[in-house]
């Protein structure tokens, strides 16, 4: 299941009603140990080895946050639903992270730079995904990377954002990007899946 992040209040009304069963899918709570260590070893291979301040834009109920802090890094947590932040600081009470209320393509965090911009499954709904690139490249530190996971989801109306799409955005933005395909490992998921998902890692 996407995160199907439209930024008008409608919509954050329909994922404040969300958030209580949000943890449900496989892939958003990370209940099942075996997804969440799945989840855990790509977040490592992404992120870098020292400890850092990440970004998690559209973090939903923090549960990619959560997995960032138990690796030692600083995290600050943006979602556009209230509720989804409430979730959020919950789940990382007692750790390094701080989240708030706002929109992931012009987050609220004034001056504040960060070594690591995190993104899953939000970048293909807004309305400028380049314009949002730009921008969250002005958010990193020198040498810092954006990490973002998306694909393409459905077959029969589908909605996302191909890869080679995304690495186009990205010419302007990004001096190394690499794509790792997601798609062959139903750990991630837990189950296995058809359509395209995959991670970016671009170096700015």
């Amino acid at each position: 299941m996407a995160n199907h992040r439209e930024f008008d209040t409608d919509a954050r009304m329909d994922w404040d009603a969300e958030a209580a069963s949000f943890d449900d899918e496989p892939d958003h709570g990370l209940r099942d140990p075996e997804v969440r260590a799945a989840w855990a070893d790509r977040l490592r291979s992404w992120l870098p080895g020292r400890a850092c301040d990440i970004l998690d834009l559209g973090c939903g109920t923090g549960s990619l946050s959560l997995l960032a802090a138990e690796q030692g890094h600083r995290v600050t947590g943006v979602d556009s639903a209230p509720a989804m932040v409430d979730l959020a600081r919950a789940k990382l009470a007692g750790r390094d992270a701080a989240f708030l209320v706002g929109v992931a393509a012009t987050p609220p965090v004034g001056e504040q730079r960060f070594d690591v911009v995190l993104v899953r499954h939000v970048l293909w709904a807004l309305p400028d995904p380049g314009r949002a690139l730009r921008h969250w490249r002005e958010l990193l530190r020198p040498g810092g990377r954006l990490v973002m996971i998306e694909g393409v989801w459905g077959a029969v109306s589908p909605v996302g954002i191909p890869a080679e799409r995304l690495t186009a955005l990205l010419e302007s933005v990004a001096a190394h990007v690499r794509v790792e395909r997601l798609s062959g490992d139903p750990l991630l998921w837990g189950r296995a899946v058809a359509d395209e998902r995959y991670a970016v890692v671009a170096a700015v």
